[in-house]
């Protein structure tokens, strides 16, 4: 008891410091990594049998890895919506790909009303169109999806082409922010938001071959028989298949998948180069996260969308010496949503009512467990997405309830996460979960009905 006692009041101590010093004016600089679609173990440091992340992996050796980090809905424009704002798809209402995020507060736009300078680098995809955006004094952005090879962007306002692949100029752009920046005398904020490693899986063609002969190993969750899947392999009239298909992603996908990460972790060494190089590095709070997980065949699916763990987790690491130790692996339970509060509270700026999500303020000050037991996922379905229905879901430490409005009780899913992690056999007709089941059903609608529905479905 002693040693917990002594480890709070440490922690306390240093939470107290880390504030004082952003509210006196010496406030942190912030950088945040983006990557798009790319699983929780996708790199080196969590766990990828042949990727090689090192500058990944040195942020992992110098900050904090959170092993039980999620997105609450698992796909592009939601997720993004409620990294920049702290809120739940249903509540910022960007429930939808393509969906404009109309005049949403963020945090990069409280963070310029401070004094940050402040940089949006790479793919916005809320809205098609590149637009600047409010809360942004550098905008390098371009439309929808974007491509890989020679993009149209758009810098701050103006139309320019560049040459060369999409993930080396955002790199390039990100980096020159960034040694500006630094010398300025002002703090700054990136957010580096990358196109890879989404499809078309196109790295450079200087990792074309990359790791074009590595042998991709998959989980037992490729060999699923989706007994207990009835959402997922039900008959879905005027489609085409009507059943779905049982291929999950090519092995040759895959490797391209991962060999566009590695130009994206080139480039965060870059960055901490240059952070380095201007003095900055400690002052400077790192983030690498990804908008979502993303399938290798696991349940004979690719892409994202669904419920599963594949689909919602994601890697998240934080560096910012002055507050989290060094080689600290926390198993609280985070969120997407967890971020804004997180980035407003270490840079002294008061958090806005509507969050949904929690500071890691105390986590990352080693201040022990997150007082979160279980969070919310879901997802809206969409018209190009037939199969894929809407869907809501709880998870707790050890539990996963799934449920399919539309489609009625008999699809619902329940997996024992400590003895099925890989979410075989669904547990929805056991007797023996029936008091547990009550539970996480009653938890779901609690947690559901405190959340403002601003969705307009």
């Amino acid at each position: 008891m002693e040693n917990r006692v002594s480890a709070l009041a440490i922690a306390t101590i240093l939470l107290g410091s880390s504030l004082a010093t952003a509210q006196d004016g010496a406030r942190p600089n912030i950088v945040v990594v983006l990557v798009d679609d790319l699983r929780w173990n996708g790199t080196g440091v969590t766990g990828h049998p042949f990727v090689e992340t090192p500058s990944i992996d040195r942020l992992a050796r110098e900050g904090v890895v959170f092993r039980n980090a999620f997105v609450t809905t698992p796909l592009c424009s939601p997720s993004r919506a409620s990294f920049l704002t702290g809120r739940y798809a249903r509540s910022h209402g960007v429930i939808r790909n393509g969906l404009h995020e109309l005049e949403l507060t963020t945090f990069p736009l409280l963070l310029e009303d401070s004094g940050y300078q402040t940089a949006f680098v790479g793919k916005w995809h809320m809205g098609t169109d590149d637009t600047p955006r409010e809360g942004f004094t550098r905008w390098v952005g371009f439309s929808g999806q974007g491509n890989y090879r020679e993009q149209e962007l758009n810098i701050d306002g103006h139309a320019v082409t560049r040459p060369g692949h999409l993930t080396d100029v955002l790199n390039q752009y990100a980096l020159e922010f960034v040694r500006d920046a630094a010398t300025s005398g002002q703090p700054f904020m990136l957010y580096l938001s990358h196109k890879a490693v989404h499809e078309p899986f196109t790295p450079p063609p200087r990792h074309f071959e990359l790791y074009a002969d590595e042998p991709v190993p998959c989980t037992p969750g490729c060999d699923d028989t989706l007994v207990g899947k009835p959402a997922l392999t039900r008959f879905v009239p005027d489609t085409t298949p009507p059943e779905p298909r049982r291929t999950g992603l090519p092995v040759e996908n895959i490797r391209e998948q991962m060999s566009l990460l590695v130009s994206v972790d080139s480039g965060l060494g870059d960055l901490e180069r240059a952070l380095t190089d201007t003095g900055v590095l400690d002052r400077t709070i790192v983030v690498f996260t990804s908008d979502n997980g993303y399938f290798h065949r696991e349940h004979a699916l690719a892409d994202k969308r669904w419920p599963y763990e594949e689909s919602i987790r994601i890697p998240f690491i934080v560096r910012y010496p002055p507050l989290a130790e060094a080689g600290t692996r926390n198993d609280a339970l985070v969120l997407n949503i967890d971020l804004a509060p997180t980035l407003l509270e270490l840079a002294g700026i008061p958090i806005p009512s509507a969050v949904d999500g929690k500071s890691l303020v105390p986590l990352l000050a080693g201040a022990g467990g997150s007082s979160r037991t279980s969070f919310v996922t879901e997802y809206f379905d969409e018209a190009s997405f037939p199969r894929v229905p809407s869907w809501e879901s709880i998870r707790t430490e050890s539990l996963k309830f799934i449920r399919y409005p539309r489609l009625g009780r008999d699809f619902d899913e329940l997996y024992d996460l400590m003895s099925d992690p890989y979410e075989l056999e669904n547990q929805i007709g056991n007797t023996e979960y029936s008091p547990q089941l009550e539970t996480l059903e009653r938890q779901l609608d609690r947690l559901l009905e405190s959340i403002p529905d601003n969705s307009g479905r």
